[in-house]
């Protein structure tokens, strides 16, 4: 294990992700595309597997042995994630689609009730897509005003400028946690206390966060966050929009039907309790059954063991990719950032650079990343992007090293 942090016994862990075991274009795999979408650990798997062939069933009203089988495993899965985040209240955890699901409901339901012509809506320029179109789509709605947190030089928010742009006329402060370009991870807890001495609310994209953060809600007093089960070993399709109470209580559903309601009559109809209220349809229930087990899998490993481990090859990364001529990184220091290092190589296109990759075997992301604005702030059209996880070696990163420099030397670069 090139003497990688020995917490996590990387081999061992390797060994539960069966398809890590082959070979790409007559090459290991060496999967650096964890940010986009993270592998999925058999023990994942075994559980869907076996709700499909023992129990598969609708949930909440069936009386039958499958339908009470299937809603304890949905809310047993519900109550996994509260524990996870420490939310306080069982109801605070709402299943969606993933974390674009969340915030488009968070802007739906909670910003159109509260947002007022001449409101301000604030965010940063280092945002995913997802958390930036839900709110200029609610600015216009509202006729509110967009304002952006300036970046520093190296890609990160300073405290002095997050006070200097959030006022008493802010409602909605809505920022990632960790940027899914830069690697940037944000205060947080800080901004939630500045947001909230101005009287609005705060709108967290989690999807990075997650993944490789100890979360506590009742620490960081947020007043939503967002997250996503495929960023963090489980399956597609699902994700928690965690809300306070007070709020969701407050809020109106977004879509309509199925278990969600209350009593219908024929001209009116009425909201079951939380969570249930937004949770129209049938329910993702072998996905929130995966998602739980995803979750277990990564407590039984650790945060402390997940985040030296990720530190430790970020790093690594970080200074043999600096050592090739013509690498540009962006965003801050190593000793700064989560697993995510975004680059590009001069004169290369990025797609270009992720296709040579790939013939070596390594799986790297190109593009804009859902971050345009972000590209802008760069001066990039697009960019590569290796990120690292609990399942990455030192040996993905020579072998990521190893296929640059050979792109390099395909493009007629010298060394």
């Amino acid at each position: 294990m090139n003497n990688l942090t020995e917490s996590l016994n990387v081999n061992e862990i390797i060994k539960d992700f069966p398809i890590l075991n082959q070979e790409v274009n007559n090459n290991r795999l060496a999967y650096l595309d964890t940010t986009a979408t993270s592998q999925t650990p058999i023990q994942v798997i075994d559980v869907i597997d076996d709700y499909y062939k023992r129990y598969n069933s609708n949930v909440h009203r069936g009386v039958h042995t499958l339908g009470s089988l299937a809603t304890d495993g949905y809310e047993n899965a519900r109550e996994t994630v509260r524990r996870f985040i420490n939310a306080k209240y069982f109801e605070e955890i709402i299943f969606t689609r993933g974390t674009t699901a969340s915030i488009n409901m968070i802007a739906r339901s909670y910003g159109d009730a509260n947002i007022n012509e001449g409101d301000e809506i604030v965010v940063t320029e280092m945002e995913h897509h997802a958390n930036i179109v839900p709110w200029q789509q609610l600015a216009k709605r509202k006729q509110a005003s967009l304002k952006f947190i300036p970046l520093t030089e190296d890609g990160e928010l300073a405290i002095e400028d997050v006070k200097a742009t959030i006022n008493d006329n802010t409602k909605i402060v809505a920022i990632t946690h960790v940027s899914n370009v830069l690697g940037t991870i944000n205060d947080i807890k800080a901004i939630a206390e500045i947001a909230h001495e101005h009287g609005a609310i705060i709108s967290v994209d989690g999807a990075q966060g997650a993944p490789h953060i100890d979360l506590d809600m009742q620490s960081l007093d947020v007043d939503f966050y967002s997250f996503s089960g495929h960023k963090m070993l489980g399956p597609t399709g699902i994700g928690v929009l965690y809300g306070k109470r007070a709020l969701l209580n407050e809020m109106e559903p977004v879509e309509f039907g199925g278990d969600m309601i209350d009593f219908v009559e024929k001209y009116d109809a009425s909201w079951a309790d939380l969570p249930t209220k937004f949770e129209a349809g049938t329910p993702l229930i072998a996905q929130a059954i995966g998602l739980a087990e995803a979750i277990r899998y990564i407590q039984n490993l650790g945060f402390d063991a997940i985040q030296a481990h990720e530190h430790e090859l970020t790093a690594y990364a970080y200074d043999k990719m600096s050592e090739i001529e013509g690498v540009e990184i962006y965003g801050p220091p190593k000793d700064r950032r989560a697993g995510v290092i975004t680059f590009n190589m001069t004169d290369v296109h990025a797609h270009d650079v992720a296709t040579a990759v790939d013939t070596e075997g390594v799986a790297v992301r190109a593009g804009h990343h859902c971050a345009q604005p972000l590209m802008r702030w760069l001066n990039q059209s697009s960019t590569a992007r290796a990120s690292f996880y609990i399942y990455n070696t030192k040996e993905d990163i020579d072998q990521l090293v190893e296929s640059l420099k050979q792109t390099k030397e395909f493009f007629s670069y010298e060394f």
